[in-house]
């Protein structure tokens, strides 16, 4: 049940005392002091990784750090979500977020603290766990700004809201929070921000882009039903593996035959799997589809078309009707013009109008979007992690990089957080400016 109660924050004398207690420093200053603890926590989060829905123990030491640092603290909000909150006078509502949840893979980096934990997913099948999107960064980012931010509260006026949210990759951990009551319980607000690590671009550096930045991401399941039978009399049966193979190709005249052509549209048959032997036919086929697209017309477009042709093939073989399930996906996540903008100067002045860099879209997708799909003008950036060094040196070898979900993926972790902690914490202090007087 969603409290109707309105959630305590932290008294005026409490942000006099602390106030008092720290003299204003600069958060470059700041973070050169603090890096040490911050490096050693973001060792610990990477070593003791937890997958989707089952962030338990990154939640609590996320909650741990924020109480620490003076916030009202909520846990198991939509799951095991956290919600961190800090009034400071009067000014706008500011949501800063980040992800908690990790990946099954099993991590292949040189790094001393690489995680050795290992799960057994259904179907038995056992696998490690690694931070390999980013996600450990993204919460030591988040609890060094939380802590500059409480210790510096001469510096604002407003209230802050930090936000971890769980299971961000598999797509439903922004949407529990917001079933929960997020905005109801605590507070609807004015503009909400994130980071993401970006793993080809250099450390020190920041890129923005305002409008649509990532993809909606649906996945569709579809059963072609057949009449198995005996290998060598095919014409006694209804093969689902040549009606699957004819769907394939189908398919792919979607994108490139219906959707116009200046409309982004990506749709891959990522899985096939039908039969048991050599000589038998059998009854059916399953494929396992991703689609990928910008705006709400188009996806439906997409999806509605990919239903139409497998009902058509399984007419063409004078089959069975398949059977089709469309996973609800995540929405396409679109920035805020304004504040991308806004936020572009204040990440050029922080940090030099040379390390702020024109992002490009991406298919990928990111649930941050439902914030936004929320009413919430939102920004997500992305932040370089890899140094220009270690990127020359794949170039030299003509390698990419390792990319995001890579098992050999990893940060250098100083200069990603000296950048994260540096321009959220500007992005903070611009958007709650204590008004003139």
């Amino acid at each position: 049940m969603i409290a109707s109660t309105k959630i305590p924050f932290l008294s005026l004398a409490f942000v006099l005392l602390t106030s008092a207690a720290a003299p204003a420093v600069e958060p470059q200053e700041w973070v050169d002091t603090n890096m040490a603890s911050l490096v050693k926590t973001y060792q610990w989060l990477h070593s003791h990784p937890e997958v989707s829905y089952e962030e338990k123990e990154t939640a609590n030491k996320l909650a741990q750090f924020w109480k620490k640092s003076g916030y009202d603290v909520t846990k198991n909000v939509g799951g095991y979500g956290v919600v961190g909150m800090l009034r400071n006078g009067e000014g706008p509502t500011l949501m800063l977020r980040c992800d908690m949840d990790a990946l099954p893979v099993t991590e292949q980096t040189p790094l001393p603290f690489a995680s050795t934990k290992t799960i057994e997913l259904n179907g038995g099948i056992k696998t490690g766990v690694m931070h390999a999107c980013g996600h450990d960064v993204h919460m030591t980012n988040l609890i060094g700004v939380a802590q500059y931010l409480a210790e510096h509260v001469s510096l604002w006026s407003g209230t802050l809201m930090l936000v971890g949210q769980p299971a961000e990759e598999r797509g439903g951990g922004a949407k529990a929070m917001l079933r929960d009551g997020i905005f109801e319980r605590f507070a609807k607000p004015d503009y909400a921000l994130a980071i993401h690590v970006c793993s080809k671009t250099p450390s020190g550096l920041v890129s923005v882009l305002p409008g649509f930045a990532l993809a909606n991401v649906d996945s569709v399941d579809i059963t072609v039903k057949g009449r198995g039978g005996h290998g060598s009399a095919p014409h006694t049966t209804s093969d689902p593996i040549v009606q699957a193979a004819s769907l394939v190709m189908s398919l792919q005249t979607i994108v490139s035959r219906e959707v116009k052509p200046i409309e982004p549209a990506v749709l891959t048959v990522g899985s096939i799997h039908g039969g048991t032997k050599h000589n038998v036919i059998g009854d059916e086929c399953r494929l396992q589809i991703t689609v990928r697209t910008y705006s709400d017309e188009v996806r439906q477009q997409v999806l509605a078309a990919i239903q139409r042709q497998a009902k058509a093939v399984a007419v063409l073989y004078d089959a069975p009707q398949p059977s089709i399930h469309i996973g609800e996906g995540t929405p396409s996540l679109e920035n805020d013009e304004q504040l991308a903008a806004r936020m572009r100067q204040v990440f050029e002045d922080t940090i030099g109008e040379d390390n702020v860099i024109c992002d490009e879209p991406s298919m990928g997708g990111e649930d941050f979007s439902r914030y936004g799909k929320a009413g919430i003008p939102i920004l997500l950036y992305r932040v370089g992690s890899v140094e220009k060094l270690r990127l020359d040196r794949f170039a030299n070898m003509q390698l990419p990089p390792p990319s995001l979900h890579s098992s050999t993926y990893y940060p250098d972790i100083d200069l990603t957080l000296r950048t994260g902690i540096q321009t959220m914490t500007a992005a903070a202090l611009d958007l709650l400016k204590k008004p003139s007087t």
